[in-house]
């Protein structure tokens, strides 16, 4: 199984960051001999440079994806933007319950399952992202948390359907504060989501299906996760925006 490693650039950016981002990244790539043999780059930009970036990309093996969608495939939805359109654009993949969505958009576990189910009818690829807070994680919590989040989303979907997801497990008390699980509390949970799939969905999709981790993954925590047997990959926020960042996370990868 490849790597996935995922830059989330939340909601920064502009066309002059893009432009001067794209060449900067590739030329970096182009130093790590075979990269594309054991690791898959994404990067999820804000919808407005979706378009611009995917046209900046065609040629290379670096895939697109937005930051979250509506379960709709179009209709009096002022501010939203469906499954086609992503596709239309050249997106593969795409977001969908990032805890800020969660929480500030008060996003369900049942809404997102419907974006799921409609990114994956169309054939692009989710990340569904799960996690717990530290309120959760203090009061012995977490497992039920992210059980519920998993299998609540993942309701009405067929194990060929889910094989082709990505789940993220990203600890909201580690999103952006510079604080990160260990690498052994986040093998842990990723174990134990792996040991949900496979009890719904059978050993055979459960085996297929990447479990990244996301938290404050920054170059110089990046190898000791991804040195973990049940990291698949890594979420990045922060540390995606600038590609002298980012490029080291992409090189964990591949060793």
């Amino acid at each position: 199984m490849k790597n996935w490693i995922v830059g989330n650039w939340k909601m920064n950016g502009s066309q002059d960051a893009v432009t001067d981002y794209v060449p900067a990244l590739l030329n970096g790539l182009a130093e790590f001999t075979g990269w594309e043999k054991s690791a898959r780059v994404v990067l999820c930009p804000p919808y407005p440079y979706l378009g611009m970036l995917a046209r900046a990309l065609i040629g290379y093996p670096i895939a697109v994806g937005a930051q979250n969608v509506s379960a709709q495939p179009q209709g009096a939805l002022t501010g939203e933007v469906s499954p086609h359109m992503l596709a239309d654009l050249g997106v593969t993949v795409c977001i969908i319950g990032h805890s800020e969505r969660r929480r500030q958009f008060a996003e369900s576990d049942d809404f997102i399952g419907e974006k799921l189910r409609a990114l994956l009818e169309i054939g692009l690829t989710p990340i569904l992202c799960v996690g717990e807070t530290l309120a959760e994680r203090d009061a012995a919590g977490h497992m039920d948390v992210v059980r519920r989040q998993v299998l609540r989303a993942t309701e009405d979907v067929s194990a060929e359907a889910l094989a082709r997801a990505i789940i993220a497990y990203e600890p909201v008390w580690a999103i952006g504060t510079g604080v990160n699980a260990t690498p052994e509390q986040a093998n842990e949970m990723h174990a134990f989501i792996r040991n949900l799939l496979d009890e719904r969905f059978g050993a055979e999709t459960a085996g297929r299906v990447p479990i990244l981790y996301g938290g404050s993954v920054n170059p110089a925590n990046a190898g000791a996760l991804m040195s973990q047997p049940e990291i698949n990959g890594t979420l990045v926020g922060g540390a995606s925006l600038k590609s002298e960042t980012f490029l080291p996370i992409i090189e964990h990868s591949l060793t």
